[in-house]
């Protein structure tokens, strides 16, 4: 299912012949190095960097004999390289050149998980500033609670991926390592020395200390950041679907001309770009389970989280490119209906202001007690039976003996709830 939705950059970074490359590129490099340092002949080092290359189909071939896909790679680069492939993979072990080469797979991808990120900012940075004086009915628990301006959503909303960033940076440079430090992690056929050159070479820092292996909570803290971030698109998603329900309609995806929502019913306009998110999101979540019991492995080394990861690092980089990607294309496009936004933040007669009115009554001198006791009684009343809020305090001789006319309607002003709105965003804008 995945490769369906494989973004072309992404997948590729995560295809077979660019995995092979990369191991290519560690293999060459710790060559290089060794030669440098006389660790190998220069000359055999020079052949290996010059002539090294391999074919995925050979590598296939030798593999369904040997069961070995790092044996297959060198024999087939041996292929290539003739004489001076004795020297090919010298004092490495396999997980030498596939953690060190997966570094730079993931380091590839967070080049593109990054620029989306970057982007999906942008557009909501845009759509923030663009609504800042929007009224829109905020809602707790799903009910009308006060007004707000629907400009704080897309500014919350950007607020989060500026966390996601900040997240994502620190996740992606902890993977930013590799590791040359033979079966055991104890440096018995090469020194430090040659780690840290290999490493310095590729663009990569050397590990401080590791097994045959990487150590996985680097793993499991990049893809749990993934899935943080694709909780926050699920987030955002889900906000657009409730806003898209019919009784609603104060926003929606976009709809192209010759879309069809239904192939029953001609009129439907559903949020499926938004339903694919959340549901893709959860994706996300599960690999980030799976990467967490990846950190236990036994002793220096087993291959418990080998299999697990040819399915997770890639379909999880390849879901939050898509995701973000999609999301981004969602909160650009999506359609907005301010006048939907005012009928309903007048559905409820005014009870909207109660807070307002609860707090102006108290500055008058009631206390808060009875000022409660007064507002809910009236709102109580509206909410089974109707009417207008605002008429019924107002006709309340109890009200009126203790609160000026100009008072009541002072509470009533929906500008006073939008008046930070616009210093609001900007904090949150500056913040990021």
């Amino acid at each position: 299912m995945i490769a369906r939705y494989t973004r072309r950059e992404m997948g590729r970074i995560w295809s077979e012949p660019n995995r092979f490359q990369q191991w290519l590129e560690v293999e060459k490099a710790a060559a290089a190095v060794q030669g440098e340092m006389g660790i190998i002949p220069a000359e055999a080092a020079a052949a290996i960097v010059e002539r090294a290359a391999c074919e995925p189909a050979r590598i296939a071939e030798i593999e369904a004999e040997v069961k070995h896909d790092l044996i297959a790679f060198t024999t087939n680069v041996a292929e290539h390289v003739g004489e001076a492939a004795r020297f090919f993979h010298y004092g490495l072990t396999s997980n030498d050149t596939i953690d060190t080469a997966q570094a730079l797979q993931l380091t590839q991808a967070s080049e593109l998980l990054r620029a989306g990120l970057a982007r999906l900012g942008q557009v909501l940075r845009r759509r923030a500033l663009e609504f800042a004086r929007t009224p829109q009915v905020g809602r707790t628990h799903g009910i009308h609670a006060e007004p707000v301006s629907f400009g704080l959503t897309f500014a919350n909303w950007f607020a989060e991926n500026a966390r996601n960033q900040r997240r994502f940076e620190a996740a992606a440079e902890d993977l930013r390592v590799g590791k040359i430090s033979g079966a055991v992690g104890t440096f018995a056929h090469l020194p430090p020395e040659v780690e840290a050159r290999i490493c310095a070479r590729l663009g990569l820092k050397p590990a401080p200390i590791s097994t045959q292996v990487l150590q996985r909570d680097r793993h499991a803290a990049f893809l749990c950041t993934l899935a943080v971030i694709g909780s926050t698109l699920d987030k955002i998603a889900l906000e657009i679907r409730h806003l898209q329900r019919t009784e609603v309609r104060e926003a929606e995806e976009f709809f192209s001309e010759k879309q069809k929502g239904s192939s029953a019913m001609p009129h439907k306009r559903n949020p499926v770009a938004c339903e694919q998110i959340c549901g893709l999101a959860r994706l996300l979540r599960s690999n980030a389970q799976a990467a967490l019991e990846n950190v236990a492995l036994w002793h220096e080394r087993d291959i418990s989280h080998s299999s697990v990861e040819r399915v997770i690092l890639p379909d999880s980089c390849i879901l939050a490119d898509y995701l973000l990607a999609k999301t981004a294309d969602v909160v650009e496009k999506l359609l907005v209906y301010p006048e939907q936004m005012l009928r309903d933040l007048a559905l409820t007669h005014g009870l909207v202001y109660s807070g307002q009115l609860l707090l102006d009554l108290v500055e008058s001198g009631v206390s808060r007690e009875q000022a409660y006791r007064w507002v809910q009684r009236h709102a109580m009343e509206t909410w089974r039976s109707g009417g207008d809020f605002r008429a019924r305090i107002e006709a309340d001789p109890e009200i009126r003996a203790q609160v000026a006319p100009e008072t009541i309607a002072a509470a009533f002003d929906i500008e006073r709830h939008l008046r930070h709105a616009e210093a609001i965003i900007a904090r949150a804008l500056a913040a990021s």
